[in-house]
C-alpha cells in the first residue's frame, strides 16, 4: 500500500455510476444471492411438469368431446371417466408440483436475500464516516430494508410466474399450431404488437419504480429524523414545519407511486383489451372453420382453452413487469450501496497485527479536506509519545475534531500519514487497531439493552465482576449503586433513560474495559454539569494513567492536566507545550485560557 494516497476530490461512493441495464442488475444480484440459484434445475423440472400438466386439461376437453361424446359409434361413457380420472390426476400431480416450486422458491429466495441484507448492511458499515454522512440515514436503512422486501416479493411470486408463464406460452402454441396453424396466426398477430408496446413500457416503468424506491428513502429519512429530533422538535415549537417536511415528502411518495401504477395500468388495460379481441376473433375464425368440416368442436373448445391458457400468462406480463422493475429499481440501490468502494478499506490478512503495549502516535504532514471543499488540516506535523497525554484545542472549526476522526481511522487523510508504532494506519488490520485504539466520542452512543451490555459492546467476554471492578478502579461504585438496578438498568433507546453524563460514564467505563492501548476522548467532558464533570475528570484521570491518550478539549480544564497541549487554528498547529509554558508566552492559547478562566469566574 502506498503511504501517500492520491488526492481525490470526492469520495469514490459519491461519483455517479454509469446506469446499469435491466439485464446487468439481475446479474448483479444474482451473483451477490447465490444462494437463488441453488437447486434451481430441480425447481425448473417441476416448473416444466407443472406447465405441461396445465395443458393436459384442453387435450382431455378435445379427446372427450370428439371420441367420447361425439364418437362415430355414439357417446362412450367408459371413455369419458378414463379422461375424467386421467384429468383428476394430472390436476393432483400439477398441484403437487405447484406447492414444491413455490415452497423451495421461498426458500432459496429468503436465504438468498437474508444474504443481501447482510453483505449490504455490513458494507454499510465498512464505509467511511465521511462517505455516511454524504447519505441520508433514511435512505440507506431503506436500502437494507424495503428495498430488499420488493425484490422478495418478485423472486418468491413474480420470479415463478414468469418462469411458468414462459413455458406455458411456448407450449401453448405447440398445440395451437396442432389444432389449427390458421387460428394460431390470428393469436400472435394480434399479440405481437402488445409484446412491442410492453417492451416499450419497460423502459419507462423502470424510470418510474426507480423514482418510487428514491421516494421511500426520502420518507423514511424524514419520518426517522422527526422521531430522533422529537425532544428538540417540540424544544423549538416546529412541529408544524416538521409536520409540513413530512407531508411534502409523503406526497412526493404518492406522487411517484400514482405515475408508476398509472403506467402499468396502461399495460394492463391494454393486454385486456387485445385478449378481449383475441377471443372474439378465435371463436368467429373458429367457428367458421368448423362449419367447413376445417375443424371438430372438440379441437374447437380445446383451442379456445388453449387461447385462455395463451393470454393469461400474457395479461399477468403487465403485473409481472410491475414487480419486475420494482424488483429491480430497489436491487438497483442496494448494488449502489454495496458497490460504493469502502474507501476507509480494511487491509485484511495482507494487514498487520500489532503487539500490545506501549504505544505512541505520529502524524506526518497530514493533510485532509472534505468533498468538493477545502483543506481544513494543512501539513499537521505532530509526536505523541508512548504513556504521554496530550490536549488538543482550538476554536470550533479549528479541525481538532477531523484529528480524533484520522488517528481512529474513521477517514484516511488526503496526504501524508498517521502511524501507530511506526506503522502507517492503513497498513494495520482492523482488529487489531480497534484492539488498541478506542475512541469516546462526544455523545457516548447507547444500545436500547441493559448498562451491562452496553459497557460489553466492544468486549462481550467481560464478566458482570470485571465490569463492576473496573467501575470501582474508576471511581464510580457510587454511581453504578444508585441506578435502579445496577448493572442490569435497561438504559432505553439511544440511554434516553440516563442523562447525558451518565451515558458518558457508560462510555468511559466501555473504553476502561476494552483496554487500550491509545486513548482518544471527543469532547469528553462537554454538555455535562460542573458536578458529573468532575466525576468525569476523575474517571478518566485513572482511565488515562499509563497510557498514551489524546484529549479534544474545549473545557480548558483537560488541558491543563495534560502533559502537552496542542493548539489548533484554521487547520494548522499553531504552538504546543506544556501548559504553564503556553500561559507564560501570552500567546493564542494563553488568550484561550483567559477567556475560558474567566467565564469560569462568573458561572
Amino acid at each position: 500500500m502506498s503511504a501517500t494516497p492520491a488526492t481525490h476530490d470526492l469520495p469514490e461512493g459519491a461519483r455517479p455510476a454509469p446506469q446499469r441495464s435491466t439485464l446487468d442488475i439481475l446479474r448483479r444480484g444474482l451473483a451477490l444471492s447465490p444462494e437463488l440459484r441453488h437447486g434451481l434445475p430441480v425447481t425448473l423440472l417441476l416448473a416444466a411438469v407443472m406447465t405441461v400438466g396445465r395443458v393436459v386439461i384442453p387435450v382431455a376437453v378435445q379427446q372427450t368431446t370428439d371420441r367420447g361424446l361425439a364418437g362415430a359409434g355414439g357417446p362412450d361413457p367408459a371413455f369419458v371417466w378414463r379422461m375424467i380420472l386421467v384429468a383428476g390426476l394430472v390436476v393432483a400431480i400439477t398441484g403437487l408440483c405447484a406447492y414444491l416450486v413455490n415452497v423451495r422458491l421461498f426458500t432459496a429466495s429468503e436465504s438468498g436475500l437474508s444474504t443481501l441484507r447482510r453483505k449490504a448492511f455490513r458494507h454499510v458499515h465498512d464505509l467511511s464516516v465521511l462517505t455516511q454522512d454524504s447519505q441520508r440515514r433514511g435512505s440507506m436503512v431503506s436500502r437494507v430494508t424495503s428495498d430488499v422486501d420488493t425484490i422478495s416479493q418478485f423472486v418468491q411470486f413474480g420470479g415463478i410466474i414468469l418462469i411458468v408463464s414462459l413455458g406455458q406460452i411456448l407450449v401453448s402454441t405447440v398445440l395451437m399450431l396442432v389444432y389449427s396453424p390458421t387460428l394460431t396466426a390470428v393469436v400472435w398477430v394480434c399479440f405481437v404488437p402488445l409484446a412491442l408496446v410492453v417492451r416499450r413500457m419497460q423502459v419507462r416503468l423502470g424510470s418510474a419504480y426507480t423514482a418510487v424506491r428514491e421516494r421511500v428513502g426520502d420518507m423514511l429519512g424524514a419520518i426517522g429524523e422527526s422521531v430522533l429530533g422529537a425532544s428538540t422538535i417540540r424544544a423549538h415549537g416546529v412541529e408544524e414545519r416538521t409536520a409540513r417536511r413530512i407531508d411534502a415528502a409523503v406526497e412526493e411518495h404518492r406522487r411517484a407511486a400514482v405515475s408508476a401504477h398509472v403506467r402499468s395500468s396502461v399495460a394492463f388495460s391494454s393486454g385486456q383489451l387485445v385478449t378481449g379481441a383475441t377471443l372474439a376473433l378465435v371463436l368467429g375464425v373458429g367457428t367458421w372453420l368448423a362449419a367447413n368440416g376445417r375443424m371438430t368442436l372438440g379441437e374447437l373448445l380445446a383451442f379456445l382453452f388453449l387461447v385462455n391458457l395463451f393470454t393469461m400468462p400474457v395479461q399477468q406480463a403487465t403485473e409481472i413487469l410491475n414487480e419486475l422493475q420494482n424488483a429491480v429499481a430497489g436491487w438497483r440501490r442496494v448494488i449502489e450501496i454495496i458497490d460504493t468502494p469502502a474507501d476507509v478499506a480494511d487491509p485484511g490478512p495482507a494487514g498487520r497485527e500489532l503487539a500490545r503495549g506501549p504505544v505512541d502516535v505520529r502524524l506526518e504532514r497530514v493533510r485532509f479536506a472534505y468533498p468538493g471543499g477545502p483543506d481544513v488540516i494543512h501539513d499537521v506535523d505532530l509526536t505523541i509519545p508512548a504513556r504521554h497525554s496530550i490536549a488538543i484545542v482550538g476554536e470550533t472549526g479549528s479541525g481538532k475534531s477531523t484529528i480524533a476522526k484520522l488517528v481512529t481511522r474513521l477517514m484516511d487523510p488526503t496526504q501524508g500519514r498517521v502511524l501507530l508504532d511506526g506503522v502507517d494506519l492503513r497498513d494495520i488490520r482492523f482488529s487489531s487497531l480497534r484492539e488498541r485504539v478506542v475512541l469516546v466520542p462526544q455523545e457516548g452512543f447507547l444500545l436500547d439493552v441493559t448498562l451491562a451490555a452496553n459497557v460489553r459492546l466492544g468486549t462481550p467476554e467481560a464478566s458482570d465482576a470485571q465490569i463492576r471492578a473496573t467501575v470501582d478502579d474508576l471511581g464510580l461504585g457510587d454511581w453504578l449503586a444508585s441506578l435502579p438496578a445496577g448493572l442490569a438498568t435497561r438504559v432505553g433507546p439511544r440511554g434516553e433513560a440516563l442523562s447525558a453524563g451518565e451515558r458518558q460514564l457508560v462510555a468511559i467505563v466501555r473504553a476502561a474495559v476494552a483496554d487500550p492501548d491509545l486513548l482518544v476522548l471527543d469532547e469528553a467532558t462537554s454538555a455535562v454539569d460542573p458536578g458529573t464533570e468532575l466525576r468525569i475528570a476523575r474517571a478518566l484521570r485513572s482511565l488515562t494513567r499509563g497510557r498514551t491518550s489524546i484529549a479534544i478539549a474545549h473545557r480548558l480544564s483537560t488541558a491543563e492536566a495534560a502533559d502537552t497541549v496542542v493548539v489548533m487554528d484554521g487547520g494548522v498547529v499553531v504552538e504546543q507545550g506544556p501548559h504553564a509554558d503556553l500561559v507564560g508566552r501570552g500567546g493564542r492559547y494563553s488568550a484561550l485560557h483567559a477567556s475560558w478562566a474567566s467565564q469560569q469566574r462568573h458561572t
